[in-house]
């Protein structure tokens, strides 16, 4: 016995070992720890901190040099300049590959200290808040601060009344309209881009006819064109806390109702409204030698490929039709730069201090112009980024109205049970209430 004894008692020993070997290692990995209050006040030491800040990114604009990194160079190259002995490792990541690798990462505990990240349920999630693995940026910013972003993109960040993240872009979901096809037509385009579901349906009847469709868009996973559609009347898909499937309220069944109409009831939509063709849609909106579109539903990326050279159309952004809610409702998106956990406290100060570097008011305006995304920040809005375009200062308007999507871990298979039924109720293969009510079964299986 006493062997035994001895033999477990050196095998504990030896696995004490190898996890503090790993954790010297130099990477940039910790252990996960239970969320704790973070220290408010390092004082002034954190900045004669010395060492590496690892950050990954995803390629973003040119220059002239063809270099998609070079505005995240100069940044770490600025904070370097200010804070000698920092040393900021940029690691380069294609954006398709961003949430596998950092999945990967994360199981293997070696993050980084910054990633390009949302909490969605994706690559970082509620579960790895709860698990210790995101630091909560809230001492590192004042009241006033905070108060800067928008309430929905903050909210995007926010966890039991901590946020874990900082905002730093947005996208929106928007109504792109054919001019020349309302002109061609002789229907006027609604005043301000505003309309409600009546007046949205009469304009689509008097731009349907002579090989022309009104309106169309498809249904995919991981899309969210139609989905505004089912939240005018007030439905969401899940309860506020995430436990319970909620898509097949009232609300929800009516504004999937007033989707199906627009194909089946006033004929507005051609047969194919429904599947799953983005491509045939955009040329059908944007291609003039094939254009039968007059309204199509499209991210924000669509409108800078709309005043592209290759789809040049003219165009104007409109707000989603309002229904009971008596508003417009959009779907959103919200990017944003999450610090990973840190052991050393003055670390994470400077980490702090590199994350706010790269989303201050006049660094969101750089990437507005520059890359086409929507600030998070007001003081940016305020600055006007898109004086020179007014589609996208419309777009940018929209932002106000977006709803974002249920954060659940398991929001990809959620919504891929949801899509499915979608397709059915719009190819008419079920009734509006039958789809969303037959989605339930699987979505609160995923839900247990």
């Amino acid at each position: 016995m006493i062997s035994k004894k001895f033999l477990f008692l050196s095998l504990i020993l030896v696995f004490t070992v190898l996890i503090s070997v790993a954790c010297s290692s130099g990477n940039s990995s910790t252990e996960p720890k239970e969320p704790t209050d973070p220290p408010t006040e390092t004082g002034e030491a954190w900045k004669e901190w010395k060492g590496e800040i690892t950050i990954w990114d995803g390629p973003r604009w040119r220059d002239a040099a063809e270099n998609q990194y070079h505005w995240l160079e100069a940044k770490a190259a600025e904070f370097e300049d200010l804070y000698p002995g920092v040393k900021v490792k940029i690691v380069q990541t294609p954006w398709a590959e961003m949430g596998d690798s950092l999945s990967v990462a994360i199981a293997g505990r070696a993050w980084p200290d910054i990633a390009p990240v949302d909490i969605s349920g994706s690559a970082v999630s509620i579960n790895h808040i709860e698990s210790g693995v995101i630091e909560a940026i809230d001492p590192f910013f004042t009241a006033e601060e905070l108060a800067d972003f928008y309430p929905n993109a903050l909210a995007e960040y926010e966890y039991n009344g901590k946020h874990y993240g900082v905002p730093n872009s947005m996208s929106v979901h928007v109504m792109l309209l054919n001019l020349d096809i309302f002109e061609e037509k002789g229907v006027e385009p609604p005043a301000n881009g505003k309309w409600t579901y009546d007046e949205f349906v009469k304009k689509m009847e008097a731009l349907t006819g002579d090989g022309v469709y009104g309106f169309s868009t498809y249904i995919l996973d991981g899309y969210y064109e139609a989905w505004p559609f089912l939240l005018m009347d007030g439905g969401y898909p899940l309860n506020e806390d995430l436990t319970e499937y909620a898509f097949d309220s009232p609300e929800a069944i009516s504004g999937l109702q007033k989707l199906v109409d627009l194909k089946t009831k006033y004929n507005v939509a051609p047969f194919e409204m429904g599947g799953p063709d983005v491509g045939q849609t955009w040329q059908e909106w944007g291609n003039a030698e094939r254009r039968s579109l007059a309204v199509t539903p499209w991210a924000t990326w669509a409108i800078a490929a709309a005043q592209g050279d290759n789809f040049k159309t003219n165009f104007m952004v409109a707000e989603y039709p309002s229904g009971k809610l008596g508003e417009s409702v959009s779907i959103g998106g919200v990017g944003g730069w999450v610090m990973f956990a840190q052991q050393d406290d003055n670390k994470k100060r400077m980490t702090a201090e590199f994350v706010k570097h790269i989303s201050s008011t006049d660094e969101q305006f750089v990437m507005s112009q520059n890359y086409g995304t929507f600030p998070a920040r007001i003081s940016t809005a305020d600055l006007d980024p898109f004086a020179d375009n007014p589609e996208m200062a419309r777009a940018q308007e929209i932002t106000e109205q977006a709803v974002m999507l249920p954060r659940h871990p398991e929001w990809a298979r959620i919504d891929e049970a949801i899509q499915r039924e979608l397709q059915l109720a719009l190819n008419g293969e079920k009734t509006a209430e039958q789809a969303l009510s037959d989605a339930r079964r699987v979505v609160e299986s995923i839900l247990k």
